[in-house]
């Protein structure tokens, strides 16, 4: 009893600490993007975004690199292919909570603020990406013939996809007046400006400090989950593709709440489109490169539903020009179609 006791005062500790972190961290990297002359578009799909994917990317290396073992290498597949489904699915759910709360209480519009262009290259990106994740995929259970080289030649693609990605999104303009962002917290304790000579060392402190504390939060967060699911007998399986994505896509959700209750669509919806880029890219690419990638059934259903999801999210901004909040709850219930999948047909 004493150590349920302890794991709930840790996981509690954890969330308190994540999400303290998600505020410093937010209050930095607006201010980040203002001194670097960045549009809200890159503010929140490169900095903010590739700045909180830093947890749920470190478990599929971990898993990958450092167990040695076939097991550690399947989760390091689950967790890679679970991050951008947890993003498509239950942080857009949680998101569309946070608008349609902040909405009937009369502090913003049912429906977001958002610069469209960017919305529709995010997602077309990720598509894009998922497209062929889920071509390897499917590449990867048939036995007619080696796909290998088909998945590094993927793999090159996606990065350099990504990375023209990033240099597309930093020529974007609309760069946000400094005025519009909230002080900066370090400047309520030292008195020294942002604007001044030692406002960004400042800056870059805080914003690194706050990644340190969500990094730490995450840490503790997923080992007390693991303990739990250990102690349950949770298959590894569930636990890289559900449990630890939830735990460590945290940042993202908390983030994009803050930013959505204070009417920053852009900056809230382009942190979990632009990590969505990111997590499609960047880690598949180890995945494909250091895993077999022999991906079961059930995970090839998680990429065709995050497909899904995205494209209904494509569907409304492209024709409707906005996302509502109902658009957004109708994307993340597909998280539940997973877990009905999960429970009647197994992994």
């Amino acid at each position: 009893m004493a150590l349920e006791a302890i794991t709930i005062v840790v996981l509690v500790g954890a969330l308190i600490v994540i999400l303290l972190s998600c505020e410093v961290f937010v209050n930095g990297i607006e201010w980040l993007g203002c001194r670097l002359g960045l549009a809200e578009t890159a503010t929140g799909s490169i900095l903010a975004a590739i700045g909180t994917a830093t947890p749920e990317t470190i478990i599929p290396i971990i898993a990958i690199f450092f167990t040695g073992t076939a097991e550690g290498k399947e989760i390091g597949e689950g967790a890679i292919l679970g991050a951008p489904f947890m993003l498509g699915t239950l942080a857009m759910f949680v998101g569309g909570l946070a608008v349609m709360i902040a909405y009937k209480r009369g502090r913003r519009d049912a429906k977001l603020v958002l610069h469209e262009n960017h919305a529709k290259r995010d997602l077309e990106y990720f598509m894009l990406a998922y497209a062929f994740v889920l071509m390897t995929g499917l590449l990867g259970m048939q036995s007619a013939f080696d796909p290998t080289f088909i998945k590094y030649g993927v793999a090159v693609m996606l990065v350099g996809a990504y990375i023209f990605y990033v240099r597309r999104t930093l020529r974007d303009k609309c760069v946000v007046e400094e005025s519009r962002c909230p002080a900066l917290y370090l400047t309520r304790l030292t008195g020294f400006s942002p604007t001044s000579r030692v406002g960004m060392p400042l800056i870059a402190y805080q914003v690194i400090a706050a990644l340190i504390g969500i990094i730490v939060g995450a840490k503790l967060f997923v080992g007390e989950i693991e303990t739990v699911a250990t102690s349950l007998k949770v298959d590894a399986m569930i636990l890289a593709f559900l449990i630890a994505p939830i735990a460590t896509e945290l940042p993202e959700k908390f983030n994009s709440v803050i930013w959505y209750w204070r009417s920053k669509d852009t900056l809230a919806l382009g942190n979990i489109t632009g990590a969505m880029v990111f997590q499609s890219s960047i880690p598949v690419s180890i995945g494909l490169v250091f895993t077999a990638w022999s991906l079961s059934w059930i995970n090839i259903a998680a990429v065709m539903i995050a497909l899904g999801a995205a494209g209904w999210m494509y569907y409304s901004v492209r024709i409707r020009h906005t996302m509502s909040y109902k658009v957004m709850l109708a994307s993340g219930s597909l998280y539940v179609l997973y877990i009905l999948l999960l429970l009647v047909f197994g992994y």
